[in-house]
């Protein structure tokens, strides 16, 4: 039994991510910044409040897990972290990175404070993912869940786009590493691999790696990382197959801290700090681009466009099992960065990993790869010791000569195959130009055919245009004569109307004067004939009256004869007044 690998899910699995929001800190507090972040842990998701054109508005994105800025380091760790470091020691290669603005905790939650323990037994409550995942490794070691293994780290840093190893020599501090590729992925040449053997020594060489690491302080954070880092865990386990041979199976853990995306103008860099902080945005734009390109299945992706994008190559869309840590503020001072932080986080999600199990290699097969090794380097060695500069072998030489015999005569008949195919193409294009060319006269006898058509068309048209002009000229004087006709018969018909009506007030006014003045000379008739019958009652009353007044004059005339001749007299001088009276 030589090699024994697992198999690879055939959907694969998602991204992991985490989100995580940290309190708001002493600027925050003091300037009474709004809260704008408001995280539902139960749910599992993250509701941001903006205010856009003078409107409320909320966005809410769900994630895998939450939490919330009263979440503990612990916590975090137990029930987002430990699954993932327990795959590790059943084989599988694990990434878990943070990711965030500058100054919303990415460190704290990778690293943490002070761990307040040398042999990592008793971590503090502010220790992060990195010591409790290297305690949890060891006390899997410890409790007999690995019988035999071996762990060995490593811990690199990419500044400006240039990969340095913090575990090397003082010496080989400034040493430049360089990125290969091969069968089994990227490979860091020359990154010193360091063994081992408790929590202890490993939290030492963690300290002696931290500090090495490029910070400084910025406007927005202290301790700001001012590059990217990968500390990275390789567990040998040796285990025993029901053939009874012992297999050594392998797990690798890598942890990165990715430095902030950064706002040079709120961030005040100035200087090597603004390129630093360049560098550093276009290193996250590139690992988000790359993140579209996996989410919408494009053809290619662009993982060449930076180191660090290269180096998590296999972490995004390869065969490690990935999570994410996303970090944002709470305040209102960081919401661009929140919202960009929430989107990238949200798209991350959707990636695809296939994670397989890592080789076994039965033991005979290893110690013999080793031994073999072993043997190569001694002959360079001794080699080198002999000769004045660096040599190598004669066996390592002959095997390089062949190889690159090998690759001459490669590179010949790839050579006579370009050229074969260089003829072959050269007499197509020759007929593709001849065939061409004659598609190209014809067409241009077609043009010349078409152009005269267009030209009478042209000409035509212009005449049809003239033609229809006069005629909508014609139409338009006619409507307006029209349109002033109709308007003088309206006002016409309006005025006949008015006349109308006046008239027929007039004859109402002379008719009523008319049975007016019936009814007066009716009256005046009647009065006349009134008139006529009173004075004849009067005349014939006077009459009477008369009649009756003689006749009493004479019988007064009769009965006063006998008074004295004075009175008679008087009398009679009296009785012509009174007649005439």
């Amino acid at each position: 039994m030589a090699e024994v690998k697992g198999p690879a899910p055939e959907e694969g699995v998602n991204v992991n991510v985490i989100l995580r929001c940290r309190p708001a800190n002493t600027q925050e507090l003091a300037e009474r910044a709004p809260q704008v972040i408001q995280c539902n842990e139960a749910l599992r998701e993250v509701t941001l409040y903006q205010s856009v054109g003078g409107k409320q508005m909320s966005r809410t994105f769900r994630y895998d897990k939450v939490f919330g800025p009263d979440s503990k380091q612990e916590r975090v760790y137990k029930q987002a972290i430990v699954p993932i470091v327990q795959e590790v020691l059943d084989g599988f290669n694990c990434t878990i990175f943070a990711y965030g603005q500058t100054g919303t905790g990415k460190t704290f939650t990778m690293e943490g404070g002070p761990r307040n323990s040398v042999d990592g037994q008793n971590l503090s409550a502010e220790a992060g993912v990195i010591p409790r995942a290297i305690k949890q490794i060891f006390d899997a070691i410890e409790c007999n869940q690995v019988t035999d293994s071996s762990v060995k780290v490593s811990f690199m840093e990419l500044y400006n786009e240039e990969l340095t190893d913090l575990l090397s020599p003082g010496d080989d501090k400034d040493k430049r590493l360089r990125l290969l590729e091969d069968r089994s992925g990227v490979v860091v040449q020359g990154l010193e691999e360091m063994v081992v053997k408790n929590a202890a020594e490993i939290y030492q060489v963690l300290d002696r790696g931290t500090s090495k690491r490029r910070t400084a302080e910025t406007l927005l954070n202290k301790r700001s990382s001012r590059s990217h880092s990968v500390f990275t865990i390789t567990i040998h386990m040796k285990e025993t197959t029901a053939e009874g041979e012992d297999v050594i199976k392998i797990g690798k853990l890598n942890l990165v801290d990715l430095a902030g995306s950064e706002n040079i103008s709120r961030s005040g860099a100035k200087d090597n700090r603004a390129r630093e902080a360049g560098n550093i945005n276009q290193s996250l734009l590139t690992l988000g681009r790359v993140i579209t390109a996996l989410v919408e299945h494009s053809g290619h992706v662009p993982y060449r466009d930076s180191k660090l994008t290269r180096l998590l190559r296999d972490s995004l869309g390869g065969k490690t099992k990935t999570c994410i840590i996303a970090t944002i503020g709470p305040s209102v001072v960081c919401a661009e960065e929140t919202v960009s932080t929430l989107d990238y986080a949200h798209r991350a999600k959707n990636i695809r990993n296939r994670p397989e199990l890592n080789q076994r290699i039965s033991k005979t097969t290893m110690i013999k790869e080793l031994t073999t090794e072993i043997d190569r380097l001694k002959l360079d060695l001794i080699a080198t010791r002999e000769k004045n500069g660096i040599y190598i072998s004669t066996e390592r030489y002959e095997a390089s000569e062949l190889e690159r015999a090998q690759l001459r005569e490669a590179v010949m008949k790839h050579k006579a195959e370009v050229e074969v195919l260089v003829t072959e193409h050269t007499e197509e294009v020759t007929a593709l130009t001849a065939s061409h060319d004659a598609e190209v006269m014809a067409l241009s006898r077609h043009k010349v055919e078409l152009e005269q058509q267009l030209e009478e068309a042209s000409s035509q048209l212009a005449q049809a245009q003239v033609t229809i002009q006069e005629g909508r000229f014609v139409i338009l004087s006619h409507q307006r004569a029209e349109q002033a006709i109709s308007a003088h018969a309206t006002q016409l018909t309006d005025d006949l109307h008015d006349t109308a009506a006046e008239l027929a007030d007039v004859f109402g006014k002379l008719q009523a004067n008319l049975q007016l003045q019936q009814g007066d000379r009716s009256t005046l008739q009647g009065a006349c004939d009134l008139v006529a019958s009173k004075l004849t009652k009067l005349q014939s009353s006077l009459a009477t009256s008369a009649q009756a007044q003689g006749q009493m004059l004479q019988g007064m005339q009769a009965q006063v004869c006998g008074v004295g001749k004075g009175s008679l007299a008087e009398t009679k001088g009296t009785q012509p007044q009174d007649r005439w009276l």
